[in-house]
């Protein structure tokens, strides 16, 4: 039994828990020996006006022998998953996941609960094997085309800063997801705050935690395991081909490779099996000192102990186009995206405590049909080979991934940068026209879109921020379409196209819930 109340708290009062329960207990009237737990659902903060509060949805549980109290009577839902100990006791399908990212994982959990036995085919390498490469990447610019910030043990998901919040909450138990990672190690507050955030300083151990816990209950894992071919019969996978050799009899495909596995749209296609472009955001990274956007956002020259860094989302239409802010960390990093030696692509991360000298966000362009189209026609890759063509672009600036860049106010006013600030980006940055690097669609439009961001946040527009190219890798270019009652591939039978990179989902979150649904599948007969 409990009862909902909402608080309005300065920041310094916000994470006090004793002073929260003894507030709760004053204004409910309340004696604590009739209170089996005050918990806090839900913080977020309200940075409008002056001074800034916290906002708290409280929950008080009462305990359950009282009699002729007014709260609400709820049986709180189970949100752990049950694994079974002993998958295929029953259920002996044989389920293949091809890639272990959010969407994979997810899949695997879910299936060790329904009793299936997950065996996971993930290209990549473990976590600790996956940092030295990482490191290679940083400081000797070596890219590992298998081993990288897109590809290994959970994906790019592990080291893109995870960020947990998502508009996708009717498609499936966000809850659940987020209490799954708080079960493997991820901090209770994931479970409360607005914009929960993990952190890619925590989350290897997490991810590593949930590898563990498959294995333990029965899943199969194998790394440096690569989906190079398949055998079709009837429209239905029989074999499937791992690392140009190995054979391996499937009854049940769940696809959740990822956005930048190209080798697999590209095998799809020449399989002959249906895909089709879809339109994705293309543009740079923007970063500001921290302080700057501190200041901006909390209107005070120090943001203080008790707010954190401050973040911001911007959208506008302009020329036609979309322009908004992707993936912003507060306190984070510009990271090397890459996945081949021949081409510069960046993304951004924050540690957890996002205490880090700047700020970064995606400052991306709706790329559609109509832009592709002329230059790549509208064949099923048309999209991907345009994101790849940019790519390529920003490479040859430098032939390494040393990333082009440019300030903000010289890139708007068709400068090219005498100079640049420090910059996070470890490999290098140098200056660069951004404007012969971006077609003239995307340019004109952040242009426009800077100038409009720069009077809703001001001071956001400034020669103190920089550009560094390209952030291409914010979503799929490629759909996998799939039946929506039965999550299947429209054509091939046994085929379940999960994720973001099928499509149909854009991060952390929404991956983890689409890999549940596409488990969810495999109870029924293709």
């Amino acid at each position: 039994m409990f009862k909902e109340i909402e608080l309005k708290l300065a920041p310094e009062k916000a994470f006090d828990k004793l002073f929260i329960d003894d507030l709760v207990l004053k204004i409910e009237k309340l004696h604590l020996t009739y209170v089996e737990k005050i918990e806090i659902v839900k913080r977020s903060i309200d940075a409008r006006k002056q001074p800034i509060i916290y906002l708290l949805k409280i929950r008080i549980f009462l305990k359950t022998n009282l009699e002729n109290n007014n709260l609400l009577e709820t049986v709180e839902p189970n949100l752990n998953f049950e694994l079974s100990k002993n998958p295929n006791s029953v259920n002996t399908k044989k389920i293949a996941i091809i890639g272990f990212g959010p969407a994979g994982i997810f899949a695997a959990f879910q299936l060790l609960e329904m009793g299936f036995k997950p065996i996971v085919i993930e290209r990549g390498k473990k976590i600790k094997e996956r940092r030295r490469d990482l490191a290679e990447l940083n400081k000797k610019i070596i890219v590992n085309n298998e081993s990288n910030y897109c590809f290994g043990e959970g994906g790019a998901g592990t080291y893109s800063d995870g960020k947990l919040y998502t508009r996708s909450k009717k498609r499936g138990n966000v809850k659940k997801v987020l209490q799954t990672f708080v079960k493997y190690g991820a901090d209770t507050d994931i479970l409360v705050n607005t914009h929960p955030h993990i952190g890619t300083n925590k989350l290897p151990a997490i991810i590593e935690n949930m590898r563990e816990s498959i294995l333990a209950h029965g899943g199969e894992i194998f790394f440096e395991s690569k989906l190079t071919n398949f055998k079709i019969n009837n429209n239905i996978i029989s074999e499937i081909e791992i690392n140009g050799n190995n054979l391996m009899a499937v009854d049940e495909i769940i696809l959740a490779t990822g956005h930048s596995a190209r080798d697999i749209f590209e095998l799809l296609h020449s399989k002959q099996i249906k895909i089709e472009p879809k339109s994705f955001a293309l543009g740079v990274r923007i970063e500001h000192p921290q302080m700057l956007i501190d200041k901006i956002q909390y209107k005070q020259e120090l943001r203080g102990d008790y707010l954190p860094p401050a973040a911001y989302s911007l959208v506008t239409q302009a020329s036609g186009c979309g322009v908004f802010s992707f993936c912003m960390c507060p306190g984070g990093i510009i990271a090397p995206a890459s996945t081949n030696q021949n081409e510069t692509v960046v993304n951004g991360w924050s540690p957890s405590k996002r205490n880090g000298e700047f700020a970064n966000s995606g400052m991306v362009v709706t790329v559609e049909e109509k832009h592709w189209q002329p230059l790549f026609g509208q064949g099923n890759l048309a999209a991907l080979e345009f994101q790849k063509m940019i790519e390529k672009k920003a490479f040859d600036t430098s032939n390494s991934i040393i990333a082009p860049a440019q300030r903000v106010e010289d890139f708007i006013q068709k400068k090219i940068s005498k100079n640049l600030p420090k910059c996070s980006y470890l490999p290098g940055i140098q200056s660069h026209d951004l404007d012969s690097i971006l077609p003239p669609f995307i340019s004109k439009s952040l242009k426009e879109g800077l100038i409009q961001f720069g009077k809703q946040l001001y001071g956001y527009r400034t020669n103190e921020a920089i550009l560094v190219g390209v952030e291409s890798r914010t979503s799929s270019p490629v759909r996998i379409p799939r039946n929506k009652e039965t999550m299947r591939h429209v054509q091939i039978k046994n085929l379940i196209p999960c994720g973001e990179g099928a499509g149909y989902a854009g991060g952390i979150v929404s991956a983890a819930i689409d890999g549940i649904l596409c488990a969810l599948a495999c109870e029924y007969n293709n």
